[in-house]
């Protein structure tokens, strides 16, 4: 018996069909309509249905890039189930290169939302109603704010079975576990029955090749997992990544100019010397050391500090497991090949 047809804003996509669907969204000042687009890919088989999206804060840009270079990705035509995928669900911040809406709302904080809400509102309920809610589980893309950048990594829920095994089918280097918070995504989402899988990994407002690579190859292994493409030409993580419980945010001890001597993805032990901070006349430095052993996740790359600015934030782990995890993931990186171009962005 053939599959249904996939239902979605009255238009029918057929089983093995590909289409590009708009929901109006609202209105600019100007005129222009704003909509949220969605490609839904539904497969000529059963299998679940997975939604994936980006740009949920609109300077979000790197997981942009990812959902452009999995639709190009050949292993799709074999797809079971459904899935959809939003490139840029806050079009508002992307075009503003701003995170938030245009009235300073931040839409992952507006879930549920209401049709009659604010614009963040109205947005948030369109796309948990239309887009979330009709998949099974769903992948949220995310990056670091601008000045900021994040390891690649995964956030989940919690005593979440279902998002701790999507976890580590995805790949990156680590999983740590965050708490939902109230008007995210990933917490109505879960009061809903639909796990989200969060993935942070770059900079805002800008490409980062690792953390693209990452998280292209770790969504095309998740849907691997979930039976909904089948293995060929989807390589296996060479090292599972390390669960980490707790992180903590280290902040510059004094306003002035900051000197980092460390990355993100680097491991170290208490006393190491991550940064140090000097007033602009070079008569003062103040040190800033790890206060324990972990392995950098996340840390600010803008030179100018204020007293209390978050530098580093540092996740609490075994190092020596750390390293060898990501170094792992770095050298499978490199060596895999671009899923639709040759050059390095």
């Amino acid at each position: 018996m053939p599959r249904q047809p996939f239902e979605i804003a009255g238009q029918s996509i057929a089983a093995g069909a590909v289409e590009t669907v708009h929901l109006p969204v609202s209105t600019l000042p100007d005129h222009t309509p704003v909509n949220l687009s969605v490609q839904v890919h539904h497969g000529k088989r059963a299998g679940p249905a997975l939604f994936v999206s980006a740009a949920v804060h609109g300077d979000e840009v790197i997981g942009v890039e990812i959902v452009r270079r999995l639709l190009r990705t050949p292993q799709l035509k074999s797809l079971r189930g459904t899935l959809l995928v939003v490139p840029v669900v806050n079009s508002f911040g992307f075009l503003n290169r701003s995170r938030y809406l245009p009235d300073r709302r931040d839409l992952n904080r507006c879930f549920p939302g209401h049709p009659s809400g604010s614009l963040g509102s109205r947005l948030a309920h369109i796309f948990l109603n239309e887009i979330v809610l009709r998949c099974d589980v769903g992948i949220d893309l995310h990056s670091a704010a601008i000045h900021r950048t994040n390891l690649p990594q995964i956030r989940v829920s919690p005593r979440d079975k279902t998002t701790r095994d999507m976890a580590t089918a995805f790949g990156a280097p680590v999983i740590l576990t965050s708490p939902l918070r109230d008007g995210s995504l990933r917490g109505e989402a879960a009061e809903r029955g639909t796990p989200v899988l969060l993935y942070e990994a770059g900079e805002g407002l800008r490409f980062d090749e690792m953390a693209v690579r990452a998280g292209v190859a770790g969504i095309l292994r998740v849907m691997r997992s979930l039976d909904m493409l089948p293995a060929k030409g989807i390589a296996k993580a060479k090292a599972a990544p390390y669960i980490c419980e707790r992180s903590t945010w280290l902040r510059a001890p004094a306003g002035g100019l900051l000197r980092t001597f460390r990355a993100e993805g680097e491991t170290v032990e208490p006393g190491d010397l991550l940064a140090t901070v000097s007033d602009p006349f070079g008569g003062f430095e103040t040190d800033l050391l790890a206060p324990s052993p972990g392995i950098l996740i996340g840390r600010a790359i803008l030179p100018v500090v204020n007293e209390g600015d978050a530098v580093f934030h540092i996740a609490t782990l075994s190092p020596k497991v750390a390293e060898a995890t990501v170094e792992d993931l770095a050298s499978q990186l490199e060596t895999d090949p671009l899923f639709d171009e040759d050059e390095i962005i």
